[in-house]
């Protein structure tokens, strides 16, 4: 009997993420502590990227993990995709990485070598991020997947929530979108270099950077850009009551993309997405291709942050000496009906 070939990349990321609505359900039905712990600043009723837990007046611990399948057929540059995208719950908090445990799933008939050089991958992030990989936990899996649990440290009065944002706010999106539309292209062999090259980029870049750039600045809400989409996200920020508009030609973006999604190289997971979010938007005069940018799927993807107008450009100057496409690309608005209008 022959036996079935492993193959290494399928199609993964945030795409392999399930869907937010049945999370929102699932999460729903879990039943709430009787006595509320005033220490645990954040947990999962919000929606956010990472938890925060007070251990002091001056010290909170915050606690994120995740892992997903390759998205991207060279190992090591998957160990750094998986790693910036871990790492970038603690930046999107406001916070610092501390320690980091690998969390690994992978086929044991597999070169045990493609193991070796993710992890390398990985390390080499949390490092640069100045945190120390500790150890973790790994199982045979009929396929590969990558990650890490990663805990880092915050002041207790700085945290980036995600659902703080205020009205008048303007929104500041510090990486492009469709990362997700050029890998589905580059999986058929039909992404241009540039393009693959300007999403390897994006995903591999940590978003320390900019984090460091907006905690100078008055961070009403922040979050990063993952498996949701942009609008997914947006939609968690918005939470407790707020609208946005957002100006579809000020948003970030990797060019072709556009392209790629006229192609209809798209994924279930942007469909989910819309699905989702789609009874709260509008869109004026946006054509497909840039409705799809709005609902892909990223990975390691930027940071969406809420600040006030007279704050913002000179954030987005400081951000964009990075070197990565970004943008302020709309405004917080206080309305009766919840809406995203996209124009």
């Amino acid at each position: 009997m022959k036996q079935e070939e492993i193959v290494f990349c399928k199609g993964g990321g945030c795409t392999a993420k399930l869907g937010a609505g049945v999370l929102e359900r699932v999460l729903s039905c879990l039943p709430k502590p009787d006595v509320k712990d005033e220490n645990l600043l954040i947990g999962y009723e919000s929606s956010d990227d990472a938890a925060v837990y007070r251990i002091s007046d001056e010290i909170a611990i915050v606690q994120t993990l995740d892992f997903f399948p390759p998205m991207v057929e060279d190992p090591y540059t998957f160990g750094q995709i998986a790693a910036a995208n871990a790492l970038s719950d603690i930046y999107a908090m406001g916070g610092e990485v501390r320690t980091a445990l690998n969390i690994v799933c992978f086929p044991e008939k597999m070169d045990l070598q493609i193991l070796g050089e993710i992890m390398q991958g990985g390390n080499e992030k949390v490092l640069e991020a100045g945190g120390v990989l500790v150890g973790g936990h790994s199982i045979a899996d009929t396929d590969v997947k990558y990650g890490l649990s990663v805990m880092g440290t915050i002041h207790p009065q700085h945290i980036f929530s995600n659902d703080g944002v205020q009205a008048d706010d303007v929104l500041l999106l510090t990486k492009p979108l469709g990362v997700g539309l050029v890998c589905t292209a580059a999986r058929i062999g039909e992404a241009s270099k540039e393009a693959y090259d300007l999403a390897i980029r994006s995903m591999t870049t940590l978003n320390k950077y900019a984090s460091e750039i907006l905690r100078k600045y008055q961070i009403h809400g922040c979050t990063d850009v993952t498996g949701f989409g942009l609008l997914g996200h947006l939609k968690e920020m918005l939470a407790k009551g707020y609208s946005a508009e957002l100006d579809s030609i000020c948003i970030p973006h990797i060019p072709e993309s556009l392209a790629y999604a006229d192609a209809f190289y798209l994924t279930a997971a942007a469909q989910r997405n819309r699905n989702h979010v789609e009874d709260l938007v509008e869109f004026q005069g946006v054509p497909f291709a840039m409705e799809e940018l709005l609902f892909d799927p990223q990975t390691s993807g930027g940071l969406l942050a809420s600040l006030p107008k007279e704050e913002a450009q000179q954030a987005l100057q400081e951000i964009q000496a990075l070197g990565l496409p970004c943008g302020i690309i709309g405004r917080v608005l206080k309305k009766e009906k919840q809406s995203i209008l996209v124009r």
